[in-house]
């Protein structure tokens, strides 16, 4: 069943077009991966879906669970279950997690017509989501990202999104500056969240997250448009190869 369908996508900033027409079906239970050289699109595609305002959008459509997004602000994109991993999160110094945590929570309750959840019931499902990412009480104490590292600033973020339980999530470049250690620990958490009635996007430049992280389709999004699509074995190739074979087909027109 879809979830999400992207028809001729196109989108600025300024005068600059950065997508150029992209095409993109996502079903429930699916993982999907979108890679592609830097300054093709990436990050533009996932800041439009999530409603980031320094986007124009010109052309096409984006469709989820039947609503066009487009007319949608982005905080009720988020109520609606969009979530997105920023690939370089922000600090809220003053705002500690608990609190932040509860605030969003309790409004995506409030717009889905739910009560707000007591202090009991909330630091329940905290603890619950915090095993999700082995995440330590000190760190759920402090300030949202102040002074954390950047696998600590990735683990916030996947403890985010178990908290908030999206049907939709976009982690772009969650892999960004990750060792080892950090990139299993952040990949887990996202493989304990799928469902079969939710779906992933995972924009990365690196085949290695998607040994955690098993896409059923990988996409290269080049030029502003997706120009092949494959399973997961494409990023195999994408990380042997590069994405010089990738123009060459272009060229050649065999891309698909």
């Amino acid at each position: 069943m879809t979830l999400l369908s992207i028809r001729n996508l196109h989108a600025s900033i300024g005068d600059k077009e950065i997508l150029k027409g992209v095409n993109l079906e996502i079903g429930r239970g699916e993982v999907h991966s979108i890679m592609g050289p830097n300054g093709n699109g990436k990050s533009t595609l996932a800041g439009v879906i999530a409603g980031n305002n320094k986007y124009t959008v010109t052309q096409g459509e984006v469709i989820y669970k039947s609503k066009n997004i487009l007319e949608m602000p982005v905080d009720v994109r988020a109520a609606e279950g969009i979530f997105l991993g920023f690939q370089y999160p922000v600090e809220i110094p003053g705002v500690s997690i608990t609190n932040f945590m509860r605030t969003a929570v309790n409004e995506q309750r409030k717009y889905r017509g739910l009560d707000p959840l007591s202090a009991p019931q909330f630091m329940r499902l905290m603890e619950e989501k915090k095993k999700v990412v082995e995440m330590t009480a000190s760190l759920a104490n402090r300030s949202v990202n102040e002074g954390f590292s950047g696998g600590e600033k990735k683990k916030n973020e996947i403890f985010q999104m178990a908290m908030l339980d999206p049907e939709l999530a976009i982690l772009d470049e969650t892999d960004s500056g990750l060792d080892i250690d950090a990139l299993r620990i952040v990949a887990t958490g996202v493989n304990k969240l799928r469902r079969p009635d939710n779906a992933t996007v995972v924009i990365t430049h690196y085949q290695r997250l998607l040994d955690y992280i098993v896409p059923d389709f990988v996409h290269v999004l080049y030029d502003g448009r997706i120009v092949k699509t494959g399973p997961k074995e494409l990023a195999l190739e994408l990380e042997t190869k590069g994405y010089d074979w990738i123009r060459e087909e272009l060229a050649l027109g065999r891309a698909h």
